[in-house]
C-alpha cells in the first residue's frame, strides 16, 4: 500500500504539471479523478501515510482567525514605473553609465495581480506569503497550496530556495466569480486584480480553492547550493525544477529591441487569457545588477513599462437596459462597432443613472471610451461639440423590461431595482433565498440543484417547488440524484407547507425585511391575506417599522406579480395563516444559542427549536465560539467536529430533556 501511495502522488503530481502549468493533459479528467479517489481512499486507510506534500493536502487546512506575519529574508521590492519611451531610453542611458556600454535586457510581461514569495527547504514546499510592504506579509501557505500550477515538491530537492511569483486570475474566471457574486447579492469585484487580492486572502482555504487561482514565477529570490549568471539562466532553471514560470519572455541586446519587444507585447495584451498592464524590462547580468544596486524600496536594475489605456471615440446606438440576479437595472451603451485593446466593442457599460446624468450621456452623442481594467468597456467622455440636436435624453424604464414589475429606487442609492419576486432576471436568487434555512428551510435544494432544475425547466416559478414530487423520476434520472436523496428532498419540500407564515414572508425577500421584522409582520396581521389588505399606516404602527421597511412591504403585496404567486403558494398547500407566537415558558435560555446537528430520537430539528425558543434561548445553523450548546442526535457530522475543537459542550438528547425538564 504504501508504495501504490507513493507511486499515485508521483503520477498525480506528474498530471497536475501536464494540465496546469504546460496546458497539455494527458489523461482526462475522469482518469485523473479516478486516480485521486484512489489516493484519497488509501490515505483514509493509512492516515499515518499522510503527509503536507499530498496531493489531497492542497485544500486541508481548517479556517483561520488571521494571518501571521511574515518578515522576508530578501525584501520584495516594487519597481520604477517609466510611461514613454523617452523614460524608457533614460533608464538604459543610467545603468550603461553605471555598467558600462554591454548590456543585455529581459522583457516580460507585467502580470496584474498580486506579488507572492515561495520558500522550499528540500524541495518541499514550506511556506508562502503575500509581499505586503515589500518588508512584512502575512502568511498564506493554505491558500497558496490551492493552486494547482505551484509545486508541492520540486522535481530536484535544493536545499533552500525562495522565488517571487505572481498570483492571478483569469479574465475568464474573473467574470464567472462576479457572476457569483451577483447571483449571492455580493459586491462584484472591480477588476481581476482585486479578485484575485480577495480570493488569496480569504480565512478559509476552500473558499479560495474554489476561485482557480493561478501563479507565474518570475524571480529567484534565494538560493542556497546553486549560482546562475543571468536572470535567464535562473528563469530556464526554474523551468526545470516545475514552476509555471513567465512566458514568452524574450533577450535583447539592445533598448531598440527592447521598446521592439514592448510594442509587441501590447498589441497582442488584447488575446491573452489573463490581464497584464504593462512590460518589466531587467537587466539580465546577476553581476551587473550587483553593481547598479538598490534604492530602500526599488531596484536600479529594471522598470515597469505603463501601458496607457487605450481610449477610442465612437457613436452611442442606443441604451438598453439589463437587468441582473439582483433586480439591479444596469444602462448599456450600444455603440458602433470600434476596436479596442485587441478586440472588437460594441457594448459598454454606463453604471447607473447617477453617472449618466453626471456626464449628460444621451443617444446619440459621440463618446470616448476604454476599457475599465481592460475586461468591461466604458464610457469616459462625451464629446458635446460634436452634438447635432438630435440626441435624446435617457431615462431609466418605471417597469422592469423584463418582466413588467415596477422599477423603484430608493432614496439614498444610486440604483434602480425591479420589485418582481418572479422576475426572470433575477429568478435563480429568489428561490436560493426562498429555500434557505432560515426562510422555507428546504434541506437538500442548494444552488446546484437549483440552476440545474432551471435549466431543465422543472422550474419556472416558486410555486413549482411544491409540484416537484410529479417530477420524482425524472429527477432520479440526474446525476447524483439516488432515491434516498430525492425522498428525502420531497419529503423537505413537503414539511417546508406547514411553515409559519414568517418563514414564508422572509423567503419572499422583502427589501428591508429581515428575520426579526417577518415575525413581526406575522404577529400583527396573522395572515398572509391581512398582510396584503394592509395600509402603509397600519404597518408602520408596527414597533421597530421604519417608513422604508412599511413602504417596502406595502409596494412588495400591491404587486400583481406578488398577488399571483401567492394565490399558487396557496393552492399547492402552503400554510397562509399565522400560528401565533408561542409564550416564553421562562427564559432559562436567555442569553444562550444553540446549534441542532444529526437526527434525534424523539424531536424534528423544528420541534427542538420550538422548545429552545420557548425558554428564550436561541438556534443557529453553524457552530462558532459563540455557540453555547451542540444538540447532536445520531449521524452528526462536521458540526460536532468543530465543536470539539473550539471546545463548545456538546449534549444528547437526553441531557437535553434534563435540561427542559
Amino acid at each position: 500500500m504504501e508504495k501504490r501511495i507513493r507511486e499515485l502522488r508521483e503520477l498525480i503530481s506528474y498530471h497536475d504539471y501536464k494540465y496546469y502549468v504546460e496546458d497539455s493533459p494527458e489523461i482526462s479528467d475522469y482518469e485523473y479523478d479516478m486516480l485521486y479517489r484512489e489516493l484519497e481512499r488509501l490515505e483514509a486507510l493509512r492516515p499515518d501515510l499522510v503527509t503536507p506534500d499530498s496531493p489531497t493536502q492542497r485544500v486541508g487546512g481548517k479556517p483561520k482567525e488571521g494571518f501571521e506575519k511574515v518578515v522576508h529574508t530578501v525584501q520584495m521590492q516594487s519597481l520604477n514605473d517609466v510611461f514613454s519611451r523617452e523614460e524608457l531610453y533614460s533608464f538604459a542611458q543610467r545603468v550603461r553609465e553605471a555598467v558600462g556600454e554591454s548590456v543585455e535586457y529581459t522583457v516580460e510581461r507585467k502580470i496584474d495581480g498580486l506579488s507572492v514569495s515561495l520558500e522550499y527547504e528540500n524541495g518541499v514546499l514550506v511556506r508562502g506569503s503575500t509581499r505586503g510592504d515589500g518588508v512584512v506579509g502575512e502568511d498564506v501557505t493554505a491558500n497558496l497550496r490551492t493552486i494547482r500550477s505551484i509545486p508541492l515538491v520540486l522535481k530536484e530537492p535544493v536545499p533552500f530556495l525562495e522565488v517571487r511569483g505572481e498570483v492571478f486570475i483569469s479574465k475568464k474566471e474573473f467574470l464567472r466569480l462576479n457572476e457569483e457574486q451577483e447571483a449571492s447579492g455580493q459586491p462584484l469585484f472591480a477588476n481581476p486584480r482585486n479578485a484575485a487580492a480577495g480570493s488569496l486572502r480569504q480565512l478559509d482555504p476552500k473558499i479560495t480553492a474554489g476561485r482557480k487561482l493561478d501563479i507565474f514565477v518570475f524571480n529567484v529570490q534565494s538560493i542556497r547550493g546553486k549560482t546562475f549568471e543571468t536572470h535567464h539562466e535562473s528563469l530556464e532553471y526554474l523551468k526545470k525544477l516545475g514552476f509555471k514560470v513567465i512566458p514568452d519572455y524574450r533577450v535583447c541586446k539592445s533598448m531598440d529591441e527592447v521598446w521592439e519587444e514592448i510594442s509587441r507585447i501590447g498589441e497582442e495584451r488584447g488575446q491573452l487569457s489573463y490581464e497584464i498592464d504593462g512590460a518589466v524590462v531587467k537587466v539580465n547580468s546577476l553581476a551587473q545588477r550587483d553593481i547598479l544596486g538598490s534604492t530602500s524600496k526599488t531596484p536600479r536594475w529594471a522598470v515597469a513599462y505603463k501601458f496607457p489605456a487605450e481610449k477610442k471615440v465612437t457613436v452611442i446606438k442606443n441604451i438598453w437596459v439589463n437587468v441582473g440576479r439582483t433586480g439591479v437595472l444596469t444602462p448599456n451603451a450600444v455603440l458602433d462597432p470600434v476596436r479596442i485593446a485587441g478586440t472588437t466593442v460594441s457594448r459598454a457599460t454606463l453604471h447607473n443613472m447617477d453617472y449618466i446624468r453626471e456626464k449628460d450621456i444621451r443617444i446619440g452623442d459621440t463618446v470616448v471610451i476604454q476599457k475599465a481594467g481592460d475586461i468591461i468597456p466604458e464610457v469616459v467622455e462625451v464629446l458635446k461639440e460634436k452634438r447635432t440636436g438630435e440626441e435624446k435624453v435617457f431615462e431609466m424604464p418605471d417597469k422592469c423590461p423584463v418582466c413588467g414589475a415596477q422599477v423603484v429606487r430608493e432614496e439614498g442609492e444610486a440604483a434602480y431595482r425591479c420589485t418582481g419576486i418572479e422576475c426572470p432576471a433575477q429568478f435563480f436568487r429568489s428561490i436560493v433565498h426562498f429555500t434557505s434555512r432560515d426562510a422555507m428551510n428546504i434541506e437538500g435544494l442548494g444552488p446546484a440543484l437549483i440552476d440545474a432544475f432551471l435549466k431543465k425547466g422543472f422550474i419556472k416559478g416558486i410555486s413549482d417547488l411544491y409540484y416537484l414530487h410529479l417530477r420524482k423520476e425524472e429527477i432520479m434520472g440526474m446525476e447524483r440524484m439516488g432515491q434516498k436523496s430525492v425522498e428525502n428532498l420531497l419529503s423537505s419540500i413537503e414539511r417546508s407547507r406547514d411553515n409559519d407564515i414568517d418563514r414564508l414572508i422572509y423567503g419572499f425577500g422583502l427589501r428591508h425585511i429581515g428575520l426579526r421584522a417577518a415575525q413581526l409582520l406575522s404577529e400583527n396581521f396573522g395572515s398572509i391575506e391581512e398582510l396584503q389588505s394592509a395600509s402603509f399606516e397600519d404597518v408602520l404602527k408596527i414597533p421597530e417599522f421604519g417608513e422604508k421597511m412599511a413602504q417596502s412591504v406595502v409596494q412588495f403585496f400591491s404587486q400583481e406579480q406578488t398577488r399571483d404567486t401567492i394565490e399558487k403558494l396557496s393552492k399547492a398547500g402552503v400554510n397562509m395563516k399565522s400560528k401565533g407566537r408561542k409564550p416564553l415558558k421562562d427564559n432559562r435560555f436567555e442569553g444562550l444559542t444553540f446549534v441542532l446537528t444529526g437526527t434525534l430520537p424523539s424531536y424534528t430539528r423544528e420541534e427542538a427549536s420550538g422548545i429552545i425558543e420557548s425558554f428564550g434561548g436561541k438556534t443557529s445553523g453553524s457552530v462558532s465560539r459563540k455557540t453555547s450548546y451542540v444538540l447532536a442526535g445520531e449521524g452528526a457530522g462536521s458540526k460536532l467536529e468543530k465543536a470539539r475543537e473550539l471546545g463548545i459542550k456538546v449534549i444528547d438528547e437526553e441531557e437535553f430533556r434534563r435540561m427542559i425538564s
